[in-house]
């Protein structure tokens, strides 16, 4: 079955570089993502109660992006990205997430997203 791509953005009251702390650590994912995150070179592994996944980092920019894959669905052509973006006027801070989902999962993904994200905002304090 073939995997959509979808888009959120969030508003984020935080620098660039304290967000991509929080987005590209393990430390940082830690907090919000995941019970647990580690990494040994561009593997992360990423544990919630109990069980473990892991992704491969794909690309990243310091204080603009950083792109994953699940290793489970290696071969797909499918990633997860955490993208910060500054408005030129305003100096906004915005958080894009991209990510996959099945299209009968895809309001549930969304719901995931959010609630992860929410996390992220009373950690950061924004």
């Amino acid at each position: 079955m073939n995997k959509i791509e979808y888009k959120l953005e969030f508003p984020i009251r935080s620098s660039a570089p304290l967000l991509y702390n929080y987005l590209s650590t393990p430390d940082g994912l830690s907090e919000w993502f995941a019970d647990n995150v580690n990494s040994r070179g561009e593997k992360f592994y990423f544990i919630w109660e109990g069980s473990e996944e892991s992704a491969t980092l794909l690309s990243k920019k310091a204080n603009s992006f950083i792109k994953f894959r699940w290793d489970e669905q290696e071969g797909e052509n499918t990633f997860f990205e955490f993208r910060i973006e500054i408005d030129e006027i305003t100096k906004d801070v915005s958080l894009i997430v991209t990510d996959f989902s099945e299209e009968e999962e895809l309001e549930e993904a969304k719901m995931l997203w959010e609630s992860q994200i929410n996390d992220l905002h009373h950690i950061i304090g924004g």
